[in-house]
């Protein structure tokens, strides 16, 4: 049994009698609105032998493991596992816009890949606001438990290894990628790597206990970071190259084998092929002359050639028209319609301070006894402040990208007085359907909220 990497967070898996893809994601048009791009680029591998695996499976409905144009160079019919989650965006998406066979896999459900005893689970996390899963594989006996970046409980990650009747052989999983907090806060730079800083920190010490629980022979850290190609996105092309924030994998391997050395770990270039059991990695030669001390020349080159790519953004998102002021107001008026339970734990005004054409400053009124939308921004107190342009803006409004797009794109600057997070607006905006927001609700009405959010292994 051997797994490839193939960039990001995406893998292939060979056994004697089935082949399958996690989480491909090898679009050469980027990410969130072309904003995100592989590091290292990974479209060399997207060969027609690469594209005809028996199986897929996805486990988020991210747009950087969500990749419809790798999806449909995939013959029609192969079979796409997809987990089951309380919004059926994924479900809609994979179903209206690939060739593919949906399967949809509730935590309990176990898949034969080959009928000789290989199979996949696939487990969400247990609260529904994180749409997220973690894929369980066992392939000729070999057994590998790609957590990614799933929030998956300390019992959770337990029950996994048990499922495997034996030990885990490789252990996958994301310990950095750029989130708009703090990058898009309007925070000094060294207020923002302080931040980044003690969330990788955090996170690295989150893989420490996952790897007391699950004791893999191998470990393979994966996920940091994306690039940064688009000129207007430059002032975050630094934070790709910045070790105390996003290191690069030989930095992350160099902090694991010195905080845990009993453990064996090793990263992987997009290519590289792995054999768990015998922990040989055979390397992709391709990567004969790369390396990530030379990374602000591979990425100057990089994006040039990906500049016809980059050229299309403006064409793929045009500016708006003047109607767009009431499109925004019909589009929070139908968010804020679909859950008085999020509305009570949100109660603030929202400015959306939006530049460019058809733009302006509208103020979002989100309390249970008001719910309005006024364009003029009157509001002397606003708790939130959202700045975009309304090419960006407009995308999410007219359907073309959600939220969780536009926030994961950087291209937004937000501001919020006083500084303290609220969870519930982000879910309003990410999730933005009425059976996921009834789901979270009843998860949290049946659970000690701090505990249920926040106290997960993986999270």
């Amino acid at each position: 049994m051997e797994v490839t990497a193939l960039g990001h967070a995406g893998l292939r898996v060979v056994g004697s009698n089935t082949t399958g893809l996690v989480d491909p994601w090898m679009s050469r048009d980027g990410a969130f609105l072309g904003s995100w791009y592989q590091l290292p680029a990974n479209d060399h591998l997207a060969t027609a032998d690469l594209l005809a695996p028996d199986w897929i499976a996805l486990t988020t409905d991210r747009a950087d493991r969500l990749d419809l144009d790798t999806l449909a160079r995939v013959r029609a019919g192969t079979t796409l596992f997809i987990p089951t989650f309380a919004s059926k965006r994924l479900l809609r998406v994979v179903t209206d816009h690939t060739a593919l066979q949906v399967v949809e896999m509730d935590r309990a459900m176990r898949a034969d890949l080959d009928g000789g005893g290989s199979w996949l689970r696939l487990v969400p996390a247990q609260s529904p606001a994180h749409q997220g899963a973690a894929a369980l594989l066992s392939i000729d006996g070999v057994s590998v438990l790609d957590i990614n970046d799933a929030r998956l409980t300390a019992a959770q990650v337990h029950r996994a290894r048990l499922a495997f009747g034996a030990e885990v052989d490789l252990l996958t999983v994301n310990v950095a990628n750029p989130s708009w907090f703090p990058l898009c806060y309007c925070y000094p730079d060294r207020e923002r790597l302080r931040i980044a800083n003690d969330r990788l920190l955090a996170r690295y010490e989150v893989v420490l206990r996952l790897l007391q629980v699950v004791e893999p022979r191998l470990t393979v850290p994966f996920g940091g970071p994306p690039c940064f190609l688009d000129p207007k996105l430059a002032d975050l092309s630094h934070w790709t190259a910045t070790p105390d924030a996003f290191p690069a994998p030989p930095q992350t391997l160099e902090w694991f084998r010195l905080h845990s050395p009993k453990n064996a770990f090793t990263t992987l270039l997009p290519g590289d092929r792995l054999s768990p059991r015998e922990q040989l990695v055979v390397t992709d030669g391709h990567w004969e002359h790369f390396s990530y001390e030379r990374l602000p020349r591979y990425l100057r080159d990089y994006s040039h050639q990906r500049a016809v790519e980059l050229s299309r953004l403006h064409a793929v998102h045009p500016v708006p028209d003047a109607a767009l002021g009431e499109r925004f107001t019909d589009h929070f008026l139908r968010l804020a319609g679909l859950s008085r339970y999020f509305i009570e734990r949100i109660s603030m005004t929202v400015r959306f301070d939006v530049s460019g054409p058809a733009g302006g400053r509208w103020d979002v009124h989100l309390y249970p006894d008001q719910i309005s939308v006024d364009l003029t921004g009157a509001d002397a107190s606003p708790r939130y402040r959202f700045a975009i342009e309304s090419r960006w803006l407009a995308a999410v409004i007219d359907g073309a990208a959600t939220w969780d797009d536009l926030l994961h794109s950087m291209r937004i600057s937000i501001t919020r007085e006083p500084d303290v997070p609220n969870d519930h607006l982000f879910w309003l905006l990410r999730h933005a359907d009425r059976d996921a927001l009834l789901s979270i609700e009843a998860f949290e009405r049946s659970h000690d909220v701090t505990a249920a959010h926040r106290r997960t292994l993986t999270s």
